[in-house]
C-alpha cells in the first residue's frame, strides 16, 4: 500500500485554515459583544424610512381670551337611513356611533374697551364688565370614537364599494359634533367658566392692591 505524503500534508493545512477561520470568527463575535468592534446587523433586519415635506406655518393668530373650562363628553348616535318602497336588507343603513368629544369655554377680552373697567377715585375697589362665556366648536376624538355596531343593504354595499370609501362615517361624526354642542350649551359648562374667569381676576387684582372686586357678565 502506497502512502501520498503531499496528501496528508493538504489534508492538515486544510484542517489548519478551518480551524483558523474558526478561531477569527469567534475572536470578532467576542469583539462585537465587548464593543470593541461595531455591533453586527442582522441582514434580514426591517428598516422603515418616514419621508414627509417641511412642515409649513400657514398662520399666526393672536389669543385675547381667558379658556376658562372644559368639559368631556359621550353621545350614542343610532343613525337609520331607508329608501322608499325597498326594504332595508335592499337599501338602507343602520349605524350606532359611539361619540368622545370635548368643549371649550372661554371668555372674550379682545372687544373690551376702557369703560369696561372702572376704577374706584381711591383705588380700592375695581369693577370689571365681560361678555358672557362661549364656546368653541365642539371637537370629536377620533381616537376613541367608533361604530358600534353597522347594518347596510345591498345597494349601500355596492356603492360603497365602488365609490372607494366603504367606512365612510362622515354624517354620524357632523351629528355627534351637533349632539355634543348641544349638550354642552345645556351643561353647567358656561357658568363654570364664568367662575372660573371671576376668581382669576379676583386673585389677580388683590395682588395688585385692590380690596374689592366685582365681575359681571353681560
Amino acid at each position: 500500500m502506497v502512502r501520498i505524503a503531499g496528501g496528508e500534508r493538504l489534508v492538515g493545512r486544510l484542517i489548519g485554515l478551518l480551524a483558523a477561520v474558526a478561531v477569527l470568527i469567534a475572536a470578532v463575535l467576542v469583539a462585537s459583544a465587548v464593543h470593541l468592534l461595531p455591533q453586527l446587523r442582522n441582514p434580514f433586519a426591517t428598516t422603515t424610512t418616514v419621508r414627509s415635506g417641511p412642515v409649513l406655518l400657514k398662520s399666526i393668530t393672536a389669543l385675547s381670551r381667558y379658556e376658562a373650562a372644559s368639559g368631556s363628553f359621550q353621545v350614542v348616535i343610532d343613525l337609520s337611513t331607508r329608501t322608499s318602497f325597498l326594504p332595508s336588507f335592499i337599501a338602507g343603513t343602520d349605524t350606532l356611533f359611539i361619540g368622545q368629544g370635548s368643549e371649550i369655554a372661554y371668555v372674550d377680552f379682545s372687544g373690551l374697551s376702557g369703560k369696561a373697567v372702572q376704577v374706584s377715585p381711591d383705588r380700592t375697589s375695581v369693577t370689571i364688565s365681560l361678555p358672557a362665556a362661549q364656546l368653541e366648536p365642539a371637537v370629536l376624538n377620533v381616537n376613541q370614537s367608533y361604530v358600534y355596531a353597522e347594518q347596510q343593504g345591498l345597494v349601500n354595499r355596492i356603492g360603497n364599494f365602488f365609490s372607494g370609501n366603504p367606512n365612510s362615517q362622515q354624517q354620524v361624526y357632523i351629528l355627534a359634533e351637533q349632539k355634543i354642542e348641544t349638550a354642552a350649551r345645556q351643561s353647567p359648562l358656561l357658568a363654570e367658566a364664568e367662575k372660573n374667569t371671576t376668581g382669576m381676576l379676583d386673585g389677580m387684582l388683590h395682588s395688585l392692591g385692590f380690596q374689592q372686586v366685582t365681575v359681571s357678565y353681560t
